[in-house]
């Protein structure tokens, strides 16, 4: 018995060891549940980015609530198996994360303030964890749809970086890719705390501002 620190759960599988998974989409509400928009699309104007931020629940409400953001939805992402399961995903054998699925419109709300969101919503110096979720799911990650998005975020974590140092923090463990692919989560994930307001949420900060002279993130 492993416990709540299970090895096997903070170990990132291989392609060859991962579970492989099914070619249907997992099937999903057509509308967002806050928002009223679509929950895939099309989005005209809009760009997307995910971030990974611990347990996708909390990490959703984070960003429904900015300006600027037209739809969200968790998922999973960065890893190997094709429309995995949260089952599947919860047993460290498909190397996905979980994430949100941030789609925003860059004329009313910047790549930099939904970045001021992920860092202050989450510790991003815990590795294959937050708090005491456990598990290369829960890990901090940025996953960008464009160059400039990667330039971006590099920047970002650079200069939140020296603020935690300062702080007395250690080092931030968030990875940063791009190209990846998004799978949807099963439809009782969506929005799940504006369905379930008392749920589980899992969040927390390390209580230092990244926000390095741009103005925080409007919410609704």
């Amino acid at each position: 018995m492993f416990g709540l620190f299970d090895p096997r759960k903070v170990r990132m599988p291989t392609r060859e060891e991962a579970i492989p998974g099914r070619s249907e989409p997992m099937p999903v509400a057509p509308t967002h549940a806050v928002l009223g928009s679509s929950m895939t699309g099309p989005w005209p104007g809009a760009e997307i980015i995910h971030v990974g931020m611990g347990c996708f629940w909390g990490a959703e409400r984070v960003f429904w609530t900015l300006d600027g953001v037209v739809s969200t939805a968790v998922g999973y992402g960065a890893g190997f198996t094709q429309n995995p399961t949260y089952k599947e995903v919860c047993s460290g054998q498909t190397g996905h994360n979980e994430l949100v699925q941030v789609v925003f419109d860059p004329a009313v709300i910047s790549v930099d303030r939904i970045l001021v969101a992920f860092w202050e919503g989450h510790n991003p110096t815990q590795g294959m964890r937050q708090g005491n979720d456990v598990g290369t799911q829960y890990r901090s990650g940025v996953y960008c749809s464009t160059p400039d998005q990667v330039a971006q975020a590099e920047a970002s974590r650079a200069a939140f970086q020296s603020r935690l140092t300062e702080a007395g923090h250690g080092p931030i463990t968030t990875e940063i890719q791009s190209g990846i692919e998004f799978f949807y989560a099963e439809d009782y994930h969506q929005q799940y705390l504006a369905k379930n307001p008392n749920g589980y949420c899992g969040l927390g900060g390390t209580g230092v501002s990244c926000q390095n002279g741009l103005e925080k993130p409007e919410s609704r």
